[in-house]
């Protein structure tokens, strides 16, 4: 299902690990007149209690969602202090409409695919590790934006050769996503979770 805001169209597929209740993958997007952002956390481990740590994660980016990226990060870091949780990976995007411009961070194995209305395509490269409580510098890029780019956060279970060149096929975010949901079915060997997101101007 396609969720159509003012400025952004957004589609969704999670299913957890073939044999998990919980998928660890939990997702968060928000889009005001001012700027809309999206995330993706993978917990580590599976089930419930990688779940939870994902769970801080988008605790704190739905409650400071209007502050910069380097500072939500720092938040993630700090909410896992002092917990048995074993951590998590995230990636960040933010579309600022007021500037024109977009940015993202992401620590960790989240994918980022940005896809240009030209048909280039840019990959991000995450800073390695994971969030635990320990801090770390993100690295936060920031580019023009422009009209009809397309974003992909993804987990480790989905390939990312794959989706792009579904997605070339298909021209359409809900069919490539359809694709994931009807294809992969059941033979899901990670949690697997992919959010994409069409800036529509």
């Amino acid at each position: 299902m396609i969720d159509r805001k003012d400025h952004m169209e957004v589609a969704t597929f999670q299913k957890p690990k073939k044999g998990n209740y919980y998928s660890g993958d939990r997702f968060f997007y928000l889009e005001n007149k001012n700027y809309f952002i999206g995330a993706l956390a993978d917990g580590l481990g599976s089930g419930e209690m990688a779940k939870a740590s994902a769970d801080v994660a988008m605790d704190v980016i739905q409650e400071n969602h209007h502050q910069s990226l380097e500072v939500i990060f720092d938040k993630c870091n700090e909410a896992l202090i002092g917990t048995e949780l074993r951590g998590c990976v995230l990636s960040i995007i933010k579309l600022d409409f007021t500037t024109n411009t977009y940015c993202y961070a992401s620590v960790g194995n989240i994918g980022v695919i940005t896809l240009f209305n030209d048909g280039k395509k840019h990959r991000s490269i995450p800073v390695s590790g994971y969030l635990s409580g320990i801090k770390r510098k993100v690295k936060v890029h920031e580019h023009p934006l422009k009209e009809n780019t397309v974003f992909f956060l993804f987990s480790d279970g989905v390939n990312e050769r794959t989706l792009t060149k579904d997605f070339y096929s298909h021209q359409s975010m809900q069919l490539t996503v359809d694709w994931y949901e009807n294809q992969l079915g059941d033979y899901m060997d990670d949690d697997t979770t992919l959010v994409a997101m069409k800036y529509l101007g």
